[in-house]
Order: C-alpha cells, then structure tokens, then sequence
C-alpha cells in the first residue's frame, strides 16, 4: 500500500516591502515637523478684537506678571533673550518669536525683549493677544 504525501506549502508572507514604506514614512513625518519651543508657565493674555492666529511661531517666549521672562521652560534674564534667540533661530531660521506677555505685566519688559530678540537678528516678532469671548 502506497501512502500519498501531500504537498507542504511553504508559503510566506514577504513584509519587508511593508515595513520599507513605514519606515520611509516616519521618516518623513519626522523630517517635515517643525517643533514648537514652548516657553513653559501659562499667562493671561490680553484680549484684542484683531487678534489672528499665527501657525509658525517656533520660538515662544513669555513674561509674567512679576516681570519673569521663561524661555523653553526655564527662567532666563532679560540680558541674555538674545542669545537664546541666535541659537534657536540658529536651529530653524525660517521660525517666528511670538512674545508672550502677561496683561498686568510691565510695557518696559516686554519692549526690552523685544529689543533683545530685534538684535538677535529675528525681524518677524509677535505679541500674543486673545480674542474676546463674545
């Protein structure tokens, strides 16, 4: 008596082509996102009716009350905004300053940092306002 074999089937399902395009595509992600440096503390912002919404503000700085200016989650003084603005914009040259100040802060900082980041080089500069809850 003859036994019959079945035939085995090798077969295999090839994923390197599929992990190809999903390696391909985190790269891509990685490459195209441009990362926001928050400034760390949470302010109250002034309301103004022609408040906009800016998309490419990368370097936030903001200033509280008490006359704090915080810079990527730390406290820094006010002499040395400039040179932590030439090293960020160093890092992304096409990125924007938004300041970030408090509504019952002093006019006096935040024109003194925004002097500092005009020296530093960065010609595009906002205020960060709110707009009014109607």
């Amino acid at each position: 008596m003859r036994h019959r074999h079945r035939p085995v089937d090798d077969t295999e399902i090839n994923i390197t082509p599929m992990l190809d395009i999903v390696f391909i595509m985190l790269i891509f992600f990685i490459v195209t996102t441009s990362f926001v440096k928050e400034s760390g503390i949470d302010v109250s912002r002034p309301t103004a009716n022609t408040a906009t919404q800016k998309t490419k503000g990368n370097i936030m700085i903001a200033i509280r009350e008490n006359g704090e200016v915080w810079m990527n989650k730390r406290q820094v003084e006010v002499d040395s905004v400039r040179a932590n603005v030439e090293k960020m914009h160093a890092e992304n040259p096409e990125g924007s300053v938004v300041i970030i100040a408090d509504k019952a802060s002093q006019t006096g900082i935040l024109v003194s940092v925004m002097d500092q980041v005009k020296s530093a080089g960065v010609d595009a500069i906002s205020v960060a306002a709110q707009t009014p809850q109607g």
